[in-house]
């Protein structure tokens, strides 16, 4: 019967969990939008403001355009709010372990929510990107793409190519031409250019990432590492966010303890006071 009730009050924090994140992310989500929209669009010559990127999303992608990648988003953070709380939790268990008061310190709870804010950046880092370049995609202008080859048999190395991009051999054999002037050769230099398929559109650059947005088309054309680029300084970013956060709490939840002994004679040991006072 205990267990019964410790899976039920797990899935109805579960379930609470994860209607809370959607409804904060739908409620928050357009302005995380313009936020975006902002810090892409603007440079040192003209900076976008909050109305000129709320009116060309509405005119290019309608309201729904505000939560482009929303999905996403919400997805990212249910697994990335677990996967913080689920390893902080899991960490001060630890250090909790064998003593007579279930007490974290704050200078564990700073150790446990950096590992925490680490783990919830790598949960997270691919959801963002796909986010982001929803977002970016909703302000954008894309041309309707049509197939490269229509009821015919499509060759392995076309049919990497984007929707709307066609093959340019002419291109593809002046590449190899300049890049064969180079004093290191490549064994197989063309073979080596078609790993890189908009080289034979005749560009020469890589797509935008209004063309490159979904998880198979990233994951195709960039490589898996693609979904983790800038984990680094995200890495950074969580990892002291978490600490900060953890301790933080930590610290004040101590003091609200101690302010409630204040005037208790005798006063109750540091580490009673969680049980004694709560």
């Amino acid at each position: 019967m205990g267990e019964w009730l410790k899976n039920q009050l797990f899935v109805s924090h579960a379930i609470a969990a994860v209607g809370s994140v959607t409804v904060a992310t739908a409620v928050t989500y357009p302005l995380d939008t313009i936020k975006v929209l902002i810090q892409v669009g603007s440079n040192s010559g003209k900076q976008l403001t909050s109305l000129q990127a709320l009116n060309r999303v509405r005119s290019l992608s309608g309201n729904s355009g505000l939560y482009s990648g929303f999905g996403w988003l919400t997805v990212g953070k249910t697994l990335g709010l677990g996967a913080r709380f689920g390893a902080y939790e899991i960490l001060t268990a630890y250090f909790k372990d064998g003593r007579e008061y279930s007490y974290v310190y704050v200078s564990e709870a700073l150790m446990a929510g950096m590992v925490a804010g680490a783990l919830e950046s790598l949960v997270c880092s691919p959801f963002e990107l796909i986010k982001l370049r929803a977002q970016v995609t909703s302000a954008s202008r894309v041309p309707r793409s049509t197939p490269v080859t229509e009821n015919r048999a499509v060759a392995p190395i076309i049919a990497k190519l984007l929707p709307g991009h066609t093959p340019d051999k002419k291109a593809l054999n002046h590449f190899v031409t300049l890049l064969s002037t180079l004093t290191s050769k490549h064994s197989n230099l063309a073979g080596a250019l078609l790993e890189y398929p908009w080289m034979m559109t005749g560009s020469g650059k890589a797509p935008s990432v209004c063309d490159v947005r979904k998880p198979s088309s990233i994951i195709s054309l960039e490589g898996w590492g693609a979904l983790w680029r800038g984990i680094r300084s995200g890495l950074v970013r969580d990892s002291i966010f978490g600490g900060v956060f953890f301790s933080g709490w930590q610290f004040m939840h101590d003091v609200m303890l101690n302010w409630k002994a204040v005037g208790m004679d005798p006063i109750p040991r540091f580490e009673k006071n969680v049980h004694l006072l709560i």
